[in-house]
């Protein structure tokens, strides 16, 4: 059968849902765990550096296991392979809050959840760009919306769990609430299932004919249903010398520099969120206030990302999307360099204000310039060889900064 055409609404707003879910634990969850990181450090005896590492794993496993991902969705296809992430990820939290060192909790709250969420993340975006074309830049801004939403909320949560059950009963609780990835993974169903349906429809029609006491028609019709069942045998023996990664997509030279540009970003780009808690309460801030740091970049992105996403999908702004991607990050960048002047809260709050607006553009631009390079086709295997170089970016960016 040809390829289905996007619906560009339907089911796939549910899709975008789970998709919108899933960017939030993702994105969200490494930066939400440095509300315990103080905690950590008086029960280990580490200092920053050592739990920056907890996040910096958390991400880099996120990012770094993005070819074994391609590789899996290719093979198994997108929900079995989320459903498996859904449940690695909740294990991995579940663990931690049983451990009695860092290691340990390098292990299990770095590697397991991370590889979970990993195997959740980059499926939910592969299916949004299969039910999503026209309106694929608004459905990117709203599925990355998903991060603001889930940090403003789960950072607050966080220090109200380390409150009343200290950073252990913390972790069992966030494990729990992991477990709703396994909800979104069951809602991605693909897009296929609506070509069956068509197929299946065409064979009752034959069916129909073989009923009718016509000779050489309900032959024709035997004969044309035995050919499709043929053609269908046929169509699906390739399939075992599929590519499991496509490397073609390294002669794209496009391809190059935006990867090239995503690492340098990336050094930088999760430093304030994972560390700003921190900082905020050596220079004297509440701890609850500190922690409302990270809710402001969170409310601040929440309205950026959709809004990128719209102004992105505009008839003229569309084809020069690339622009737009290299302003966000110069302005990103620019927010950083001026957060050094920030020495009091308000100040903190200003600075998170327009971390906020440029991070949110980062977000909601960086997939939709990546699928206007690459195109749909070659889309699982190249978010997953960026990915994999970005992990070295995030595995270095937030401990080096530590130091």
């Amino acid at each position: 059968p040809a390829p289905v055409k996007p619906p560009d609404g339907g089911w796939g707003w549910i899709v975008l849902f789970g998709c919108f879910v899933i960017t939030g634990f993702s994105y969200a969850f490494p930066k939400a765990v440095s509300v315990y990181f103080k905690e950590l450090m008086k029960d280990f005896h580490v200092g920053y550096s050592d739990t920056a590492w907890i996040s910096s794993i958390m991400l880099a496993m996120l990012y770094g296991t993005g070819p074994v991902c391609s590789i899996m969705v290719n093979q198994f296809g997108c929900r079995p392979v989320m459903l498996i992430g859904g449940l690695l990820a909740s294990s991995g939290m579940i663990l931690a809050s049983f451990t009695t060192n860092i290691i340990e909790l390098y292990l299990t709250a770095g590697v397991l959840t991370g590889l979970g969420m990993a195997l959740n993340f980059q499926p939910s975006l592969i299916m949004l760009g299969t039910y999503f074309d026209k309106r694929r830049p608004l459905a990117n801004g709203l599925a990355a919306a998903g991060s603001p939403v889930f940090l403003s909320s789960l950072s607050p949560l966080g220090q109200v769990l380390l409150e009343k059950f200290g950073w252990r009963g913390g972790f069992l609780i966030m494990g729990g609430l992991l477990l709703n990835c396994c909800t979104c993974g069951a809602v991605m169903r693909p897009l296929d299932m609506g070509m069956k349906r068509k197929m299946e429809k065409t064979q009752d029609k034959y069916e129909a004919k073989e009923m009718l006491p016509i000779g050489g028609k309900s032959e024709e019709g035997i004969s044309t249903t035995d050919g499709n069942k043929k053609a269908k045998k046929a169509k699906k023996k390739p399939k075992k010398g599929k590519k499991l990664l496509d490397f073609s997509i390294f002669s794209n030279r496009g391809f190059i520099i935006y990867t090239i540009s995503k690492f340098i970003l990336v050094l930088g780009l999760f430093v304030p969120p994972i560390l700003l808690v921190n900082y905020a309460k050596d220079t004297g801030v509440p701890d609850t206030e500190a922690a409302f740091l990270l809710s402001i970049i969170g409310f601040i992105d929440i309205f950026a990302r959709p809004a990128c996403g719209m102004v992105a999908g505009l008839k003229w702004v569309r084809p020069h999307v690339a622009y737009l991607f290299s302003f966000a990050m110069l302005f990103n960048g620019l927010t950083d360099i001026c957060s050094a002047r920030a020495s009091n809260y308000t100040g903190l709050v200003i600075f998170c204000v327009f971390f906020g607006i440029s991070y949110g553009m980062v977000g909601a631009l960086q997939f939709e310039v990546l699928m206007a390079i690459v195109g749909s086709q070659k889309f699982s295997s190249a978010i997953g060889l960026v990915l994999l170089i970005e992990a070295f970016a995030v595995l270095i960016g937030p401990p080096s900064a530590g130091r």
